[in-house]
Order: structure tokens, then sequence, then C-alpha cells
């Protein structure tokens, strides 16, 4: 049977009312059934954990995905409201079962929508799982039965899940620490998450764009800089401590310092490491993605850390996470993991850890980041995405691995890694890498230096490469 159903990074996403359909999530659904009842369930239950997001219609297409999950002896359990993505993880792996599902595009444009796949241990399908579940598509009738009996459930997730990341944190602390926290919902799923968590607490909480609109307020719900715009006016005004801000399905994170400038996803990641290392005394591997900044490797060298970098995508560093002596893992798009939770990034969490570690220290946001860099360096970085067609990928990425450039930045090359693109690294510290888009015509250059000029000349000899090399 013919179908448009492609599975990318963890499941399936399309334009709803094109290939995003009723009939067409019912045969994905009925796939997952497939796969998930041939392959040996060991020690978890038939069961699975079915979650939502804002978007237009996810609830129809959670309860549809459910009737099909419970026409083929599945025990569902399905969420009463939208919830976090995290909160469909914990709930997988808190409860044995044997997946989740969650119906959410993430970061994508309204017009989106999609289909997660959360594996027994509440981390992402890897690439076999999701190739697998694809291939079943179209294989056997749909079968799907009413909502109706003791094989589904509609749950509240969010009050166990909320529990248990209060666990993961000081948050006796937390509460008694009269912090002014702000949450830029960008209209997803992690609004009202903190004023939950946090009531009855010192703390005091604002929410930008916490209202329930399916369009997103014209925006694609992505935690970068141009999508802050009136979250920012508003604390130059009235400014705070720290503003966290989730993507659409609140499971990956960016930030604004108390009045409204933005950080990178970098400089929280390192704030987040020095939390780790100097006020929880935390020992273990730090797992970090190619793309993400090297003040990382400087401080894991200077504090005798073992560092191990994987491929970009959650999928690399939950393997890792899954060996059990990892410390943290993090990648460049905003999505951190912690030891003690699941194998998956979790933007609630990450931002009560923000709000632990401004308790712990007493001191603000911009002390901290000044601190990192007379420590640790200066670090500076960028991306760009240019089109670039598909059939000249591969011929790109073997030219650039057989003649890679010498200098960068006058410094010698002395670093060439290839697992994913192709990046090169200078003795000096500063890096550039190449890496295609995994299914559109899309070259991603990236690029650190010490300053933002430097980071321009960069992108400038990354772009040059790319075109030097185009058939």
């Amino acid at each position: 049977m013919n179908h448009p159903i492609k599975f990318g990074t963890d499941g399936w996403r399309a334009v709803i009312g094109e290939d995003y359909t009723f009939t067409n999530v019912r045969l994905v659904a009925q796939a997952t059934a497939d796969y998930f009842t041939r392959k040996p369930a060991g020690r978890t239950l038939k069961k699975i954990v079915i979650g939502y997001d804002r978007r237009f219609l996810s609830e129809e297409f959670a309860a549809v995905t459910a009737e099909v999950l419970v026409g083929n002896g599945f025990q569902v359990v399905l969420s009463r409201s939208p919830v976090p993505t995290p909160a469909v993880s914990w709930h997988t792996a808190r409860g044995k079962c044997r997946a989740g599902i969650m119906i959410t595009a993430s970061h994508n444009p309204a017009r989106f929508n999609g289909y997660k796949i959360k594996l027994h241990h509440g981390g992402p399908a890897d690439p076999g799982t999701c190739r697998s579940i694809e291939s079943l598509i179209g294989k056997n009738p749909v079968r799907a039965m009413p909502l109706k009996g003791k094989r589904s459930k509609v749950k509240d997730l969010l009050p166990e899940y909320f529990k248990a990341l209060k666990k993961l944190v000081n948050f006796e602390l937390i509460s008694k620490s009269n912090l002014n926290f702000a949450h830029e919902a960008l209209f997803g799923v992690g609004a009202g998450c903190f004023d939950q968590i946090l009531e009855n607490t010192n703390c005091k909480i604002r929410t930008f764009n916490g209202n329930h609109d399916p369009n997103f307020g014209g925006i694609s719900p992505e935690p970068i800089k141009q999508n802050y715009c009136s979250s920012r006016r508003s604390l130059k005004n009235n400014p705070a401590d720290f503003c966290l801000v989730t993507d659409g399905d609140a499971d990956r994170i960016g930030g604004m310092d108390g009045h409204g400038n933005a950080l990178t996803t970098h400089q929280i990641i390192c704030l987040l490491l020095r939390h780790y290392i100097f006020n929880r005394k935390g020992k273990g591997r730090v797992v970090k993605a190619l793309t993400t900044t090297s003040m990382v490797d400087v401080m894991c060298n200077h504090h005798d850390l073992h560092l191990t970098e994987t491929g970009v995508g959650f999928k690399y560093i939950c393997e890792q996470m899954l060996k059990n002596d990892v410390l943290l893992g993090f990648e460049e798009s905003g999505g951190i993991g912690f030891p003690a939770h699941i194998p998956e990034r979790d933007g609630i969490l990450a931002g009560l850890m923000i709000l632990e570690m401004l308790a712990m220290e007493g001191r603000s946001l911009e002390e901290l980041l000044g601190e990192l860099e007379s420590q640790y360096g200066l670090f500076r970085y960028a991306r760009n995405d240019m089109h670039y067609p598909l059939k000249s990928r591969n011929w790109l990425m073997r030219h650039a691995q057989s003649n890679p450039p010498k200098y960068l930045l006058g410094s010698p090359v002395d670093k060439i890694q290839t697992f994913d693109g192709v990046k090169f690294t200078a003795r000096c510290g500063s890096w550039l890498m190449l890496r295609g888009s995994g299914t559109e015509p899309v070259l991603r250059v990236y690029a650190e230096g010490p300053t933002e000029n430097c980071v321009k000349k960069l992108l400038d000899q990354g772009q040059s490469i790319a075109e030097q090399a185009k058939q």
C-alpha cells in the first residue's frame, strides 16, 4: 500500500489536512500496535500512555490513536488535557509501559501536527524502531474500539509528574527564595505549569503568552530570540530574576535575563553544568551534541570530567544516558537531560534547576555569566542555513573531508570529526561545521569563535567551502 507517511526523528510530522489526517493517524497507530504487539515485552506491561499538545485537533487525534490501540488489545492511559511531552515520557517510564505516544509537532508552525513515539524507558524511539513502524503502515487493517471499559483510562498526568520534579531539586530552598520568575510559554503546553508547581511558595511568577491559541500568535513556537518580542518589552519595564522560554511541547528551552536580553542555549547549558559541578558536587560523564559550545570542553577539562560527543539529535544523547553514568546531557537546540529522571530532555525540569541554581548562589544571572567567561573564556556562536541541493550533499561531505581547510582564523586545523556532517576544530578552539538537514535541501553551517566578527568570518568560510563543492 502506498502512503505519504515518512518518519523522521522519533516519529512523524506533516501538515494538518494534507498528509496529517485522521485516516493516516489511524494507519500509524495500527502500525504502532503491530510493532509493539510482536516485540517481546520483557518487563513492560501491554500499556501505552498518550498525551497531546495545544495544536488544532490534537485532542481528537489523540483519541483516535487511543481507539486503535485499545482495538489491538492494549491498555491505554489518555491524558485529560494538553501536557508537556516530558510528562508523557515520565509516565511511560514510571508506569513500566510498552510505549508512550505524544501528539505534537513541537516547535513547527501551527499548520503541522505530529506523532512522537517514546520507548519504555521514556526516551525517544531510536531510528530502527521508527523504520520498523513505518514499514508496517498499511500492512494490516485498522482495528479500533470505543474508549469504554477497563482497557482505557483518562487521567490527569500532571500532578504525579510535578511531584516527581519537585523531588529532583531542593524545592524547600526554591520555595523560600523570593525569586521573581518569568515564563515565556510561546502559547504552548508549558503555560501554567509553574503556577501549579510554585503554588504556595514565596516565588513570584509571571507567564507570557500563556493563553491557548492553536495558531501560536502567528509564530512558530520555537525558543529563539525573534519570538520573544512582547515578553522582552515587558521585562525591560518590569524586570525579573530570570525568564525561561519553552517550546510548543515544553521539552526544549531558551531564556532571557531579567531585563529581556536573550540568552543563548549554550549559556544556559554552561550555567547548569557549572551548577552541577560547584553546587551539586556532581560526578560523571558529560554528553553533548557536536554543535554545542566548546566552553563545555574547557569546563570538563578544567574539572577532570569525561566528555562524550554525539551526533545531532537527542536520541544519541539518550543512548548515552541509558548507561547510567551521565552527569548531564545536552544539545545546541535547547534540549537538556538530567540524571535520576528520564533519558529525555525536559524543559520544565530545566526551569526548576535554574531556579535552584539562583536560590543557592544568591547572585544575579549577569554575575554568574560574567564569572563563566572570566574563568573559561569567550565563546560566541552562530548558525546559517543555506539552500543546498540534496543531490550534491554527499559530494560536499566527501570533498570537505578530503580537502579540509588548513586554518580557521589563522590557527591550524588539528581535529576533523565526520560522524554527523563534517566538523573542523582549530588549535585555538574555534570550529566550523557543515551538516545537512535530514529531509530538506538545506545545509546548516555552524561556527564558534571568540568574537561575533570571528564567527562571521567562519560562517563565510563555511559557505565558501559549500559553494566550491556544489555540483
